[in-house]
Parts: structure tokens; sequence; C-alpha cells
């Protein structure tokens, strides 16, 4: 792990806040926590939303410095990489597919920028506020892509006074974090914050064919914000963000099904040509050759999480820069607010992500810039009715050189596939309204609507399979692709609103709510694909009552043409399938107890039964005596209708019915005004499927993690030190699995999470 200068300096400024005099000062008593999920700042006990809050606090303890590190806190969303892409699931709902026109079912932000790359996700997360977990489809407010939910990302914002903070962690697998923070005034009525952020880590896996471990990864980054204040009405905030993420591509664990003891005609030392296999079963007997898939195999059984061998290719790398600018205007008129919220960003990625057996996937770019914009105004009348409506406007520019290298095609190597998209863009503009119509003191209506319309257009060109050219870049050198065509897609959509809240006291409010969601269609390597639809019932309950808090929702998710990936072969990639129908429904629950004045108690309860109606689809098979590497038509005989395979009654990818959590926090008062806080978090989860075809090697079984710390606080609360274990079962869940047959290829591959880490942790602010 090499860090630059950019990194000495942060460790500097870390050592340098640990080391400097804390204020004589008490710090605040504990006051609600306060969201802006209904873009106005409430008391969370007072949004009618399925949500969840982190504090910076929290965030810190968890050591999360990017956004796999969120499901740390939030175990009911599901967060899984593959190779150098993240995927998020809430609900059941979320996107595995790689492709460029594919976008995320979560609508993620930071400040009110929208992102939805899957590889800009992984940008680094520090300097945090809070963190805002939005459960269920917010399509009037959060708008284009929300139809699982949304996370918001709230940046610390420059103070009115002085002040600094830094942080050291240092961990097994040579982890180590610096951050550091400092708030500027300058004069009364601006403020400077600069913050940045160096970490990394050898890799959690190890490889002995090559003697190298992989999933190491170094990340640099740093942001500058400008608050600007020069009257009680006028706001502007303006800031620029820096990052850098340099990791080992994660490698991934694999069964090469072609090999002796594991061919699906293997019964022993003869081949029967038949799936005779355990666990083989044959589809499309009518089709020509022996169509074979691995529903009942038991192959991940036997790999070892912690050591595995890496594909002949080795170890891949990966590089993402990114720059983001970012910022809001809000004026207060009296009668209304307006606000301007807008962001730019830019990334570019290259990347050698290696596959079993031994291929490269070659990146040679893979750029991404994105704007989004809204304009928004909203106001509060004396009788409590509340409204806000406005604009928004999203484009999205994207360029892809990408191939699929093989080191045997021809004496230098060659291409299976190899593939540039000079160009992808996509135009999304919305327009929005919601009201809060107070009926009684104690019961109010919510209406929204918002109009949607998106339109995407691309430029594909393929060269197909080109031997002997060596891992070189094909567009630099000018080769002529075989094909070229012009995509284009355009959707439009009203989603909307409708709920009623009760408040019988202060302290309790109860919520009942329809919505709707739109998630706009697209097009792939294969051909197009329609938008999904999400029509969502909602109730719930948040209560509080003294020393205690009570939550609980219950949810109905009515889906149509839901969109799935599937990888069938790794020369198209993922493939998107519209599942006809889809179902979701769940009950939640949470408990929080200041069971003394030194001890609080945490509990939470998810349950989830989610399943696909209707879903015709393909499958990947390995087959004998042919070369097919999927079939979509089962009964294979001419003049007949397609007999498409139907994955009806399967579970969505990531949707465990249980996620169970408790924690528990004991503070030790000291005789000096110091403190030593004990604290246990363990989080259960039932198990779920990684894949739509819910195959028995795309199954992760039931298992617990727990974390664990330890925590001594100076009595002013401005220095402290805190010792963690993170994960302590050391159990490594699995992330992602995929049965891929491609060319004479028949390849299982599997991924897994963090094993147990450790360390401590080292923190002033003053």
């Amino acid at each position: 792990m090499k860090f630059s200068k950019m990194s000495w300096m942060l460790l500097g400024c870390s050592f340098a806040a640990i080391a400097a005099p804390a204020a004589a000062q008490a710090p605040a008593e504990e006051e609600a926590i306060v969201v802006t999920a209904q873009n106005r700042a409430q008391n969370v006990q007072d949004v009618p939303i399925s949500i969840n809050v982190f504090s910076a606090e929290e965030i810190a303890n968890a050591g999360i410095t990017d956004f796999t590190g969120l499901k740390q806190l939030a175990p009911d969303v599901q967060i899984t990489n593959d190779t150098q892409l993240t995927r998020v699931t809430l609900r059941g709902i979320g996107t595995n597919s790689n492709d460029e026109t594919q976008d995320q079912s979560i609508a993620v932000s930071i400040d009110g920028e929208y992102i939805n790359r899957p590889f800009v996700l992984n940008a680094s997360i520090f300097d945090l506020e809070r963190v805002e977990v939005l459960r269920g489809p917010q399509g009037t407010l959060y708008g284009r892509n929300a139809t699982g939910g949304a996370i918001t990302f709230i940046t610390r914002r420059p103070g009115q006074e002085f002040s600094a903070n830094g942080a050291l962690t240092y961990g097994n697998y040579d982890q180590l974090i610096a951050e550091a923070g400092v708030t500027i005034p300058l004069g009364e009525h601006a403020a400077l914050r600069i913050a940045g952020l160096a970490s990394g880590n050898e890799g959690y896996v190890y490889h002995p064919n090559i003697n190298r471990r992989s999933n190491d990864q170094g990340v640099l980054a740093g942001r500058a914000a400008l608050m600007l204040r020069p009257n009680d009405r006028l706001e502007i905030y303006l800031a620029g963000e820096l990052a850098d993420v340099d990791q080992t591509s994660p490698g991934q664990a694999f069964v090469n099904l072609n090999t002796a003891g594991f061919r699906a005609d293997e019964t022993g030392p003869n081949f029967a040509d038949a799936c005779s296999a355990p666990g083989w079963v044959e589809v499309a007997p009518l089709v020509a050759g022996v169509q074979c898939i691995p529903q009942n195999t038991n192959y991940l059984a036997g790999v070892n999480r912690e050591e595995y061998n890496a594909p002949g290719t080795g170890i891949g790398k990966s590089l993402a820069e990114t720059e983001a600018f970012r910022g809001h205007v809000t004026y207060d008129f009296g009668a209304a607010m307006f606000t301007y919220r807008g962001g730019y960003r830019s990334t570019e990625l290259s990347a050698d992500t290696t596959l079993s057996p031994a291929y490269i996937f070659k990146n040679f770019q893979v750029d991404t810039e994105t704007q989004s914009h809204e304009l928004r105004l909203n106001g509060e009348a004396d009788n409590g009715f509340v409204w806000q409506g406005g604009f928004f406007f999203f484009n999205e520019d994207q360029t892809a050189v990408r191939g699929l290298f093989s080191p045997f095609v021809g004496p230098n190597g060659g291409y299976i596939t190899f593939f540039s998209r000079p160009f992808v863009e996509t135009k999304s503009w919305a327009a929005f309204a919601q009201v809060e119509v107070p009926v009684t003191d104690q019961v109010t209506l919510v209406a929204g609507a918002r109009y949607t319309d998106d339109e995407r257009s691309a430029r594909f060109d393929n060269y197909g399979f080109r031997a002997n050219t060596g891992p070189v870049n094909l567009v630099a050198l000018g080769v002529a692709p075989s094909s070229t065509q012009f995509l284009t897609t355009q959707n439009e959509k009203t989603t909307w609103l409708a709920g009623l809240n009760f408040e019988p006291t202060d302290d309790s409010l109860w919520y009942a709510k329809v919505s709707t969601g739109f998630k706009a269609g697209g097009f792939d390597s294969v051909g197009v694909y329609a938008p999904e639809t999400v029509t969502a019932y909602e109730i719930g309950t948040k209560n509080t009552f003294g020393r205690y808090l009570l939550n609980a929702s219950a949810f109905y998710y009515d889906y149509k043409d839901l969109q799935v990936g599937v990888l069938l072969d790794s020369t198209l990639g993922n493939q998107i399938f519209n599942a006809g129908a889809a179902t979701m429904w769940g009950l939640e629950g949470q408990f929080e107890a200041d069971v003394t004045d030194n001890d609080k108690l945490s509990l939470t309860v998810n349950y989830l039964n989610a399943e696909y109606d209707e879903f015709l689809a393909s499958l990947p098979v390995q087959c004998l005596g042919c070369g097919l590497n999927g079939v979509g038509d089962l009964d294979g005989v001419a003049g007949n209708p397609v007999v498409q395979p139907r994955l009806d009654g399967n579970t969505p990818p990531r949707s465990p019915d249980w996620v169970l959590t408790a924690g528990w926090e004991h503070v030790f008062p000291l005789a000096s005004g110091a403190t030593l806080t004990f604290d246990v978090f363990s989080r259960y989860n039932s198990g779920y499927y990684t894949t739509a075809f819910n195959f028995k090697d795309d199954e992760q079984d039931a298992f617990t993690q727990t974390d664990v710390g330890l925590e001594y606080a100076s009595s002013e609360g401005h220095f402290t030190i805190r010792a963690f274990a993170r994960n302590l079962e050391d159990y490594r869940e699995l992330t992602y699995a995929a049965f891929t047959s491609a060319g004479p290829d028949d390849v299982y591959n599997w991924q897994f999470g963090a094993p147990l880490t450790y360390g401590v942790r080292i923190a002033a602010e003053y």
C-alpha cells in the first residue's frame, strides 16, 4: 500500500488535530434527529416514510469510507461489489447489470447531486454529517429511478466558528485511514471547510497459485466547501471534490465446469453424454444436443472463501478518477423558499478485470459525465398547509471502449469480443408538486405528482472476434468496426402519491399511503427493454414514549415489467429482461430504549416476501454435443410457438426473508469525568440468492455478523480512542455468483464479503 504527498499531508493534519488542545466546553445535549427527506427540516419521527438515519459518529464508528460500507449500519440495505461495480438492493429491488444504459433502481445522491453509474458509487464517502436511507418508492420528490427507495448522503457544512477534526485508524490487513477537516470563518457572512481522506488496506483474499492478494484498495479524496450567507434570507453553498480509487479487482473464486469432476455428464471416469452428474438438470430436451443447467450442484461448499487460485490471467487492476462540483442557492421570500441544487461529476475509469478461467476484460476507457439541476419553491401557511413544486433536469454522457481478451486467441492473444460506445447519452427532465393539507388538528392529507420524460440514444460499434491482435485498443489504432448500431428510446410517465397522516399526540404518528414509481426503459447489446413500474401500498406508525421509541410499517408492492439483468454470455454481458409481474410485501419494526441513563438498547426486524409472478427469460447451459451457450426456446420444434423458460416463483436476487439486528451500548462513567463505552451490534440474515435463476450454488445460507467496540472519551468529549472488531464470526458472506457459458467455456464464479477486521481509531475534534 503506497501513499502520495496528499496522504502524508492528511496524516499530518490528523496528528495535529489529535495533539491540539481541546476547547473547554461540554458537548451539546442530545437533540431530536432532524432530516430533509421531504425537502425541509423535520424531526425524523414526524416524517411519514420508513427511514433510517445515521449520524457522523455512527458512520465513523462503522469505519465507512465508501458506499459498500453502508451495509455495516443498514443490514436491510443489500450492497454488494462485483469487481469494480457496486450494486444496491432495498426491499428486494435493485439493479444487477453493468450495461451503460441500465440505471440504478435506488436513487443515490450526495448533497442533492444525483449519482447513477455503479462504478461511480464506489467513490469515497467522507466528512459526512449524516446518511438518510428512505425505503419504498420516492417517485414524487426524488423522481428519476427511485422505484426501490433513495439514499442521501449529506456532507458536513462550514459552520460559523473555527473548528478542526482529525482521526487516524490502523487495523489488520494493514488498514490505514487518515481523516482530517478544518472550518475557517471568513468574516461574519462566509466560511470555508476543507476536508480529506486517505485510506488503504491489503487484499482480503490470498491466491496461492500466484502468491498474491486481491481486493486491496487505496482511496485519496479531498473536498473544499464555501458557505456564503450575505444576509438572513440568502444562502449560497459551493463545493469541489477530487477522489481517486486505486484497487486490485476482487479476484473471484471459480470452478471450471469443463474439467474432470465438474462436467454435467461425468458419472465417474466415463462420460455418458447426459446430465448425469449430481445436481445437473436437463432442459430443452427437443433442442439438438443435450442442454444442462447446474440447478442443484453444490460446488460452492468446496470453496475456501479465504484462499483460492486466481484466474490464469492473474489479478486485475482498476483506477477511477473523479472530480465533482455541486452546490445550492436558497432564498427566503418569507411566504416561500426558493432553492436551486445542482451538481456536475466527471469520472474516468480504466480497468483490467481478470475473469476465469483465463480472460481479461480490458476496460480501456469508461468515461462518464453527469449533471443534475433542480429548481424548487416551497412554503407553509399559518394553518399548516405545506406545498412545494419544481423542475428537475439530468444529463449523462458516457464513452466506453472495452474488450474481452484471451491470451490463447492467436500467438499474441486476441479478443473474443470487442466493442466501443462512442456515445451513450441520457436526458431526463421532470416537473413535480406535492401538498400537505390539514383536515383537522390531527389529520393531514398528502398528495403529489411528478411527470418524467426520459430520452436515451447511443451508438454501438461492435468489432466481434479478433484473433492475434494483442491486448491493444482497437479504436485507438483506427480499426474499423464490423457493425454499427444507432439506438434510441423515449419514455414518459406520471407518478403520484396519496396519503393520510394521523397524529393523535405530539409523540405519535400513524400514516397510510399509496405511491407509484417509474424506471425508464432502454436497450442493451441484445435488444430493447420496457420501463418498469410499481404501485406501492404502505401503512406505518412512529411513536416516542419517554425513553422508548417504537416504529413499525407494512408494505405491499405490485411491480410490472420489473427489469432484471441475467448473465447469459460474457461476450454479450448482462441481458435485461422484463419480468411480467413481481410482488413484494413485508413488515418492519424498530425499537429503541434508554434502559438506564447509561444503557441503550436497539432492535430491528425486517421481513420480506419477494417473488416473480411472471418471468420469461433464457437459460445459460452447458451443451453436450453442440455449441449452444444458452437457450430461449425449450421445445425447439420448427413451426411451433416458442416455449420460453419461466422463472415464475423465483426469489429476486439479494432478497432475504429475515434481517434482524440487536445492539447494546453501556457507558461507564469515570472519576475524572471521562467515559468508557462498550457497544455490541449483531445482525442476522436468513439467506438469499444472488441471481434470478435461484440455483443452489447461487445461494447464501443464513448467517450472523457481530461488531464490538470499546471507546474512551475525554471529559470534554473532544478526544477519543476506540478499539473495534467487526464480523467477530469471521464469516465471509456470498456477494456474487454466476454460472457463465461463453464459447467453449462453462464456469461458475463466486465473490465474498470482508472477513474479521479489527483495529484502533484515535480521533480529536475541537
